[in-house]
């Protein structure tokens, strides 16, 4: 019996629970229960010492201790925060990593040196502005005072996100912060410089292409990929070979396996264990990577010891070694993605290679072409059944968490996977050997700039299929077909036969796939003219549809997802690789940021913007962008009339000055009896001159001016336009978006209002 398992699975579950369900309280109480009802599990054990009655003695003990040790970790940790939130002064704290530079802000993880208490996880936020941003490296000490925050939100919603990486508090500083250097780096920091030297010889070995994804490869820091190309391997199902895993920790015992003959276990152990070890603390003791270490280092260990190996008491183990150095690393996407892969390769692989091999026997021989020829097709059916196996237990979680679902996953994996291992068993050695035989990390280099020239351009090809990722924002009708096709696996499980025919569920699930893009297509399409507001988070997106038509006004927004790729996933879903006509109002980041994604990812055939803002960065990498892909610019200096079949857009000049929000065009788009007015980020003043120059028409829609900033959607521009519906385009802001003077405006006014942060993307049709 796996007594190991026993304990830690419960243990698991009972994290689980305290992370997501029970409060600091119940949890105590919880415990408590657990272990009355352990002792008469314990009583009965002892009276007839056998395994089944073991097993309630492990599961109660494990619930027990998870509970106890949920309560005692919060008291540590999570309830000495909440003390320190929303206080104001000074404090020191130790850089545990890099500093990352933001747009305004750069931002260091730290630890708080709490002379009253723990020692507590921080990420500390500071603003240079013009000033020079201090060097800052792990171990240093730095002085400032901040204001604190709980960080149990991301976007001004309730995430564990920070928590599931050990850090309690936000810290914002009204300063740069003074800065001590650390006289001796501390051990536990010592991976971070590794990291960091290794990042310096990528840089040096590869070029720009190659290094980014050499660094995600080696490391799992993906902040290198050049442009698109994560959103690219997102699209393609191909996220996990840049987040470092149980492939990569195989890779690096590939690795040993090159040193070290196979049958000499004890010597393969002594070598693939510090190894192991090594790339662990190399990618920050990420939960995947440790998941994997632990399983790698077990399986070692075992016939090392002349032990049988055991994947799930290993899987188990693993598990229970992060969930008791943090407990609400259970909260982690990744940690759970990992793990849920993982139980579906160990459920599902090793039978569909059983049933394949035995219906499609390979023919034995000692030639070497034989040899090689079995091997490759092994290679390449255990890519097939591996992906398959590791996205049977993880698509539903995909789907929840991300909302979307990557239909072309498998053929990506088939055509990628041998691809990345021989970049990664290329890069490792070379960005390891850089430093000190530079001559071999050059030739090793050189041998993977072609591998990754040719990964590269068959992921950008495979992602730019129309229907490669489905989001499920533009439609209902692929959830649907998901849980029909887990429906027909589980009447398969069920029902199963002695000699099945699985030709017949394929086609079933291939015809319902068909019919379901269909209808999802049709009904994005519709009759009419369709506006869609775009849920982009603190930005502006709005689709302008016809039955063969489409237009986009602006393509900005602060979501987790770029906002040129929610543009993009809404017009493919429609069937349509070309975007006929891109309107920017202005080229401010919440209403352009998305602009060059949507470029990758579209032919967009005519760009009309302002002639404003000359001096803008966004500006002339856009035009830059669209002279590259061939895009007509149209630069809008008088009043103009666009047909889009049976609708028609006017797009409005500037008519104000003085900044990029009061020189952005407006666009008033109409069919029939129908009108929508966009007026970009114009304030009141400028709003005035629209209505007096404009010839603006009563309208039924009105898409709020700024987000619904105080200063625009004026009563003026309301009495003179008189909207039946508004919707406002707003997400997460310290700016005070929707202002509740507007909301009162368009209450005033009889609108019936409509806000992205609350509905998400909301659709009006001219037809309705």
């Amino acid at each position: 019996m796996r007594k190991l398992a026993s304990f830690a699975l419960p243990f698991g579950v009972g994290i689980f629970l305290s992370a997501y369900l029970l409060p600091r309280t119940v949890q105590l109480a919880g415990a408590a229960l657990c272990a009355l009802i352990w002792v008469v599990c314990l009583r009965r054990w002892r009276r007839q010492r056998v395994d089944k009655r073991l097993r309630p003695v492990l599961y109660t003990a494990g619930l027990a201790i998870a509970l106890l040790w949920s309560w005692g970790y919060d008291m540590r940790t999570v309830y000495p925060a909440e003390q320190l939130a929303g206080t104001e002064e000074t404090f020191v704290f130790q850089a545990a990593d890099w500093p990352e530079t933001g747009t305004y802000s750069v931002s260091v993880e730290a630890r708080l040196l709490n002379p009253d208490g723990p020692d507590l996880g921080v990420l500390l936020y500071f603003y240079p502005g013009d000033e020079k941003i201090p060097d800052i490296k792990p171990g240093d000490t730095l002085t400032c005072t901040v204001q604190l925050k709980l960080a149990d939100t991301v976007g001004g919603e309730e995430n564990g996100y920070y928590y599931s990486k050990g850090i309690f508090l936000t810290a914002n500083a009204a300063a740069i912060p003074e800065v001590t250097p650390a006289e001796n780096v501390p051990l536990k920091y010592w991976p971070a410089l590794w990291r960091r030297a290794m990042g310096e010889h990528i840089a040096e070995l590869f070029s720009v292409e190659t290094a980014g994804l050499a660094l995600a490869l080696t490391t799992g820091d993906k902040s290198g990929l050049t442009g698109g190309f994560y959103t690219a391997l997102k699209r393609c199902g191909l996220a996990h070979v840049v987040a470092v895993s149980g492939m990569h920790m195989s890779m690096v015992v590939m690795l040993a396996a090159m040193l070290v003959r196979r049958r000499r276990r004890k010597m393969m152990a002594i070598v693939s264990i510090p190894l192991v070890l090594a790339f662990m603390a190399l990618t920050g003791f990420a939960p995947s990577v440790v998941r994997a270490g632990v399983m790698q280092i077990l399986l070692l260990l075992g016939p090392a010891l002349s032990r049988e190996g055991d994947t799930v008491t290993s899987l188990s183990f693993a598990l229970l070694l992060l969930l008791l150095q943090n407990p609400y690393a259970a909260m982690s996407v990744g940690l759970q993605l990992s793990f849920l892969s993982v139980a579906g390769i160990l459920t599902i692989t090793g039978r569909l290679n059983e049933k394949f091999f035995h219906r499609f026997p390979l023919k034995k021989g000692k030639t070497k072409p034989r040899r090689l020829y079995n091997r490759a097709v092994r290679f390449l059916v255990g890519c097939v059944t591996m992906s398959i196996g590791a996205i049977a237990f993880t698509t539903p979680f995909t789907v929840y968490y991300f909302g979307t679902v990557s239909l072309i996953s498998p053929l990506a994996n088939l055509l990628t996977l041998w691809a990345v291992t021989v970049l990664f068993l290329l890069c490792l050695p070379a960005a390891a050997l850089g430093g000190v035989l530079p001559v071999v990390g050059k030739v090793l280099a050189a041998l993977a700039e072609p591998v990754s020239w040719l990964f590269h351009r068959i992921v950008y090809g495979l992602s730019s299929l129309p229907f490669a990722s489905v989001s499920l924002e533009t439609g209902r009708y692929i959830l649907f077909w998901l849980l029909f096709v887990y429906a027909v696996i589980g009447a398969c499980i069920l029902f199963r036969k002695e000699k099945p025919k699985p030709i017949v569920p394929v086609c079933c699930c291939a015809i319902t796939l068909t019919a379901a893009l269909l209808f999802n297509a049709l009904s994005l399409r519709g009759d009419g003219l369709a506006v869609t507001v775009l849920d982009v988070g603190q930005g502006q997106s709005i689709l302008l549809a016809t039955q063969s038509s489409t237009a986009l006004v602006d393509c900005g927004g602060s979501g987790w997802e770029d906002p040129g790729d929610i543009a993009a996933d809404y017009v493919q879903a429609m069937g349509k690789s070309t975007l006929d006509l891109l309107i920017l109002t202005h080229y401010h980041s919440d209403h352009a940021c998305g602009v060059p994604e949507l470029m990758e990812r579209l032919d967009v055939a005519a760009l009309a913007v302002p002639d404003v803002e000359p001096d803008s960065t966004l500006r002339a990498e856009i035009l830059a962008l669209a002279e590259e892909k061939g895009t007509e610019v149209i630069f809008i200096e008088e009043d103009t009339t666009v047909e889009l079949d049976s609708a028609s857009l006017t797009l409005y000049a500037p008519l104000g000055t003085g900044g990029g929000n009061e020189e952005g065009l407006s666009v008033l788009a109409t069919q029939g009896d129908f009108d929508a007015l966009i007026t970009g980020d114009m304030n009141a003043a400028v709003e005035r001159r629209l209505v007096k120059y404009g010839n603006l028409p009563d309208i039924e829609l009105l898409v709020a001016g700024h987000h619904g900033s105080a200063s625009s959607t004026s009563a003026e521009l309301l009495e003179a336009v008189m909207p039946e519906y508004a919707v406002i385009s707003v997400g997460y802001n310290t700016y005070g978006h929707p202002a509740p003077e507007t909301l009162d405006r368009l209450e005033q006014a009889g609108c019936t209002v409509w806000r992205t942060d609350l509905r998400g993307t909301i659709t009006i049709r001219a037809t309705d």
